[in-house]
């Protein structure tokens, strides 16, 4: 695995999106059930397919540019391939020294972000540090070890000790990083609207701004066609008062996921599981959730 991204990191990143936009569409024709899941989301969302359709050559090109992103990319300057659209939001919200959480839902480059606030933003001494699941698969546990820590960039795990690392980074004034329309593990959620029907949202994100009184914005990464890299869009988030309950929160955070997605459906992992019920967690039904 290690050898074969070492690879494909050289090549160039429009190669790896036309032979993503390929991998997308054979993975849609494979799987049956990939194709009933991305359709009823997109249905759920209430878009037009048209609109939609285009996100599963995006899916493809989401995995086939890691390579470029985590390996071919280390040690460099993004350079020409990175464009900002309102980035005197991070500066302002840094400026004030309290601590920023950027919220950004699996939409266009998400891995993107990350690298561009590290690059522009924070340093090895007070990076930015984005919650992470180690992956599964041994091989690719070893590459992601090595490509995700960079200069000015930290990583924390899903779990206690990562929540208690990323509260001490806000409190020194550090950026956080999430996407918080993942489902959350360990029944670290609760039951809120996505797209109008219940899904087990993570509260994480609302918390660690209502404990520790940081700074709230919204990002994601615009993939651009042809290879020609990427625009991080930054842009104001809700406010979420200290004393709304958990539920209102993960309403709220959701609320403004979806306003993100709405901007670029096409680049939008529709295929994600988003509305599964957490398996070996006594959490109850979601309500009035119809079976899947």
């Amino acid at each position: 695995m290690v050898l074969l991204f070492r690879w494909f990191s050289r090549c160039p990143l429009a190669l790896l999106h036309a032979l993503g936009s390929v991998l997308g569409w054979a993975v849609y024709a494979a799987s049956a059930t990939y194709r009933r899941r991305f359709r009823a989301n997109v249905a759920q969302a209430g878009l037009p397919w048209a609109a939609a359709r285009p996100a599963i050559a995006a899916a493809g090109r989401m995995a086939a540019e890691l390579p470029w992103l985590w390996v071919g990319q280390r040690g460099k300057p993004l350079g020409r391939a990175l464009r900002w659209d309102g980035e005197h939001l991070i500066a302002e919200a840094l400026a004030e020294k309290r601590g920023l959480v950027v919220m950004t839902p699996h939409l266009g480059c998400f891995e993107i972000c990350a690298q561009a606030i590290a690059e522009r933003f924070t340093t090895p001494e007070a990076p930015i540090t984005v919650l992470y699941r180690p992956a599964r698969q041994a091989a690719l546990r070893e590459v992601m070890a090595g490509s995700r820590e960079r200069p000015g960039l930290a990583t924390a795990p899903a779990s206690l000790a990562g929540v208690r690392q990323m509260i001490r980074g806000l409190r020194r004034g550090e950026v956080i990083g999430l996407l918080p329309d993942q489902v959350p593990p360990d029944g670290l959620g609760v039951w809120a609207p996505f797209f109008g029907r219940p899904a087990y949202t993570m509260t994480l994100a609302a918390r660690l701004v209502q404990q520790t009184g940081a700074a709230l914005l919204l990002i994601w990464g615009e993939r651009l066609p042809g290879g020609q890299g990427y625009v991080v869009h930054v842009l104001p988030a809700p406010n979420i008062p200290r004393e709304a309950s958990a539920e209102d929160a993960a309403a709220t955070v959701n609320a403004a996921m979806e306003s993100l997605i709405r901007r670029a459906p096409g680049q939008y992992l529709w295929g994600y599981h988003r509305y599964k019920q957490p398996r070996g967690l006594d959490i109850g039904a979601a309500p009035d959730n119809p079976a899947p």
